[in-house]
């Protein structure tokens, strides 16, 4: 396997490549959409079903819950039986979610379908990751990643624009519909072109490996191989996937991997799931809360685009650490401005930036952090963890809202754990530096 490595490592990228990895981009634009429809549908959805602050909140979380579960359970399985048959089953699940929400009677159904959704979305988003990294070369693999994560803001910006118009003259659930109908579109795009990994195929060998992966390098332009190649020592998985995060040295990197995703998403989600109603709370309008929201996703674009630029030249631990800690400020300081329309929407547009950026960063390590047969895994894990936080993120802050807490307070509190992820982000750097073939993907 070193030898298919070394080439897709350092040979330049082909055509097919760089498709595989704008697919990759549009399935992550469908978890953008995915999260900003609860979150731009929340006052709708409120008005017509008579909601507080706390189920308000479950609604939020429901998604990211069963985003935790697709992650933690069903991404373990494309180790398994492949990346693309996973992204296709998770595709038909989140499809079938999304236009079943759109007929939902009641608080409860919405919030059972919502839960389906993220189970469909966790556990397809490890897959796209591990394929936009193994289809990279190293030059790019750290800015394909970033270009990848970039997927979310531009999802969630053109979702919320199409979400505005929707509301406006067909109500909440067309919104649903919408994207029910776009995530379907997307099963025929990733039978068509979306490859199945390579480094699965050598590791596992599945039934006709050697067919497709000659399929494969065809279309990459690259000679067939005679024979799979002598895999390297270690890269069957051996046992239990989850427990292979902590052999060969990999415990502390794991661990702080972990804790670095959950303090991410426990304060990205607060940011995303209730800025535009925060917005509205301190005295804008409805319209200017949606704005708001989209201002921190159109930041995001920004902050992907720059990350990846500049992760060619930067180290990738150096440049991740900087972002978490300029997110915590933005946070901090949109707290304190977030009743001043012009400064309001200038520093979302700033939170944006380094938010993204941050999730790009994290999005990088985990694949390059881990060999073929537990890579889904380890990055399915890290952002169901990640996830965890995001389900506690979004009930704490409705919580706090019903007992009296200020807007700007929720901003100032949930800036303080970027500052503990950006230190874990550092642990995670000096924990990838042993040596042996347990790391067969370096990020740039």
């Amino acid at each position: 396997m070193t030898d298919i490595r070394k080439t897709l490592d350092e040979s330049a990228m082909s055509r097919f490549q760089w498709v595989a990895v704008a697919i990759c981009v549009m399935l992550i634009m469908l978890d953008g959409f995915d999260v900003l429809v609860m979150a731009f549908t929340a006052a709708s959805v409120a008005a017509e079903w008579k909601l507080n602050g706390a189920q308000l909140g479950v609604l939020f979380s429901a998604g990211l819950f069963g985003m935790a579960a697709g992650s933690l359970f069903v991404a373990p399985l494309a180790d398994r039986m492949g990346r693309q048959p996973v992204i296709v089953l998770c595709l038909i699940v989140v499809a079938a979610g999304m236009l079943l929400s759109g007929v939902a009677q009641s608080h409860a159904q919405l919030v059972a379908l919502r839960g389906i959704t993220g189970v469909g979305i966790g556990g397809m988003l490890a897959s796209v990751g591990v394929i936009t990294a193994e289809y990279s070369s190293l030059k790019w693999r750290s800015t394909c990643v970033a270009l990848q994560a970039t997927g979310y803001p531009i999802g969630a910006t053109l979702g919320g624009l199409v979400a505005a118009w929707l509301l406006q003259h067909y109500g909440w659930r067309s919104v649903f519909v919408f994207g029910g109908l776009a995530t379907a579109l997307m099963i025929p795009v990733v039978l068509w072109r979306l490859p199945e990994s390579v480094d699965f195929l050598v590791a596992r060998r599945p039934a006709r490996a050697l067919e497709k992966l000659n399929r494969i390098m065809a279309f990459m332009e690259r000679p067939p191989l005679q024979q799979l190649p002598v895999r390297d020592a270690g890269a069957a998985a051996q046992g239990n996937a989850v427990a292979g995060l902590f052999r060969n040295g990999l415990a502390r990197p794991t661990l702080m991997l972990w804790s670095a995703f959950f303090l991410l998403m426990f304060s990205v989600y607060f940011s995303l799931s209730w800025t535009p109603k925060l917005l509205v709370q301190a005295g804008l309008s409805a319209q200017q809360g949606v704005t708001g929201g989209v201002l921190i996703n159109v930041g995001g674009i920004v902050g992907g685009s720059l990350f990846g630029a500049l992760a060619v030249r930067v180290r990738l631990v150096h440049l991740t650490v900087a972002a978490f800690l300029i997110y915590a400020l933005f946070t901090a300081l949109f707290g304190a401005v977030s009743g001043a329309l012009g400064l309001a929407f200038a520093v979302a547009f700033g939170m944006g930036i380094f938010l993204f950026a941050s999730m790009a960063g994290l999005y990088a390590f985990a694949p390059a952090t881990y060999p073929a047969a537990v890579r889904t895994t380890g990055l399915g894990w890290a952002i169901g963890i990640g996830r965890i936080g995001a389900i506690v993120a979004p009930l704490t802050a409705g919580v706090l809202l019903d007992g009296g807490w200020q807007p700007a307070s929720l901003y100032y509190a949930y800036a303080l754990p970027l500052v503990a992820g950006a230190l874990a982000v550092l642990a995670i750097g000096t924990g990838r530096t042993l040596p042996g073939k347990s790391r067969p993907m370096a990020a740039h």
